[in-house]
């Protein structure tokens, strides 16, 4: 099979839990599957060589476990979806096959090939013909609700203006970066910025600006100065200078002018 249909809510419906690395497994084993017409062989590490996977053998054996069915008797992994779209297929194929042996289909008479209303005779047939909007956002990416859809939306547009559209994988890999961030304690929203007005492909921490720690360590105008507090809280706690000394101090200012 060179073509197969793809529910794209059910598969995320599905498989939102999944790690980057057992989504990555589970979308190539599939495109195996329907491209060999045949079940998974029970052959873990051949199966994560042939999927370009040789170092994901743990997430490609979580998958199988979970999504296929083990066949004792044929030592395989089955899909229930798969194998019966790979039947239609090949019976399609079958029809396909028997019709060509008989002179193929009957031609199209070309005066019934387009319906022309009589009320109307000017009027344009209705296509499907519809151009793709290139600025809808991939229903294959969940984003999720702590990131701002518009920042979102904005990123993915800088990356079309640079000439760098990012595929579904990369912005779930790129989501996967800032869930990091944010539990280091990043606002996602300003990492997100710092790429667009930067004209980054990637997302990277926002490390520490100097003038921040200044902010952090030097007290503002309307603040007190915690040096001179302590400044003054010893000199109310010092003794007072006898009497006789600070006359001593006053000859002795006198003697230097």
């Amino acid at each position: 099979m060179h073509y197969y249909s793809f529910h794209v809510s059910d598969y995320i419906h599905d498989t939102a839990h999944l790690s980057a690395y057992e989504d990555l497994a589970f979308r190539r084993m599939l495109d195996l599957y329907y491209t060999s017409e045949k079940p998974i062989p029970n052959k873990t590490q051949e199966v994560a060589r042939r999927i370009r996977l040789p170092n994901q053998t743990i997430a490609v054996q979580t998958v199988l476990e979970e999504f296929f069915m083990f066949d004792r008797e044929n030592d395989c992994w089955f899909h229930k979806r798969c194998d019966e779209t790979i039947a239609a297929y090949q019976a399609k194929a079958e029809r396909n096959r028997e019709v060509g042996k008989l002179g193929g289909r009957p031609k199209a008479n070309p005066e019934q090939t387009q319906v022309v209303s009589k009320d109307n005779p000017n009027h344009k047939p209705i296509t499907n013909n519809h151009k793709p909007n290139k600025n809808a956002t991939s229903v294959a990416v969940v984003v999720p609700d702590w990131i701002q859809l518009e920042t979102w939306e904005a990123f993915i547009q800088m990356r079309k203006r640079i000439g760098k559209p990012p595929t579904d994988y990369a912005l779930k890999l790129i989501i996967a970066k800032l869930d990091r961030f944010r539990s280091n304690g990043q606002d996602v929203k300003q990492v997100l910025e710092k790429s667009i007005t930067s004209g980054w492909q990637d997302v990277f921490e926002i490390k520490g600006n100097p003038a921040d720690i200044v902010r952090l360590t030097v007290p503002s105008k309307n603040e007190p100065d915690p040096a001179l507090e302590k400044i003054k809280e010893d000199d109310k706690k010092a003794a007072p200078i006898p009497l006789e000394v600070l006359a001593k101090m006053a000859q002795l200012r006198k003697g230097m002018q």
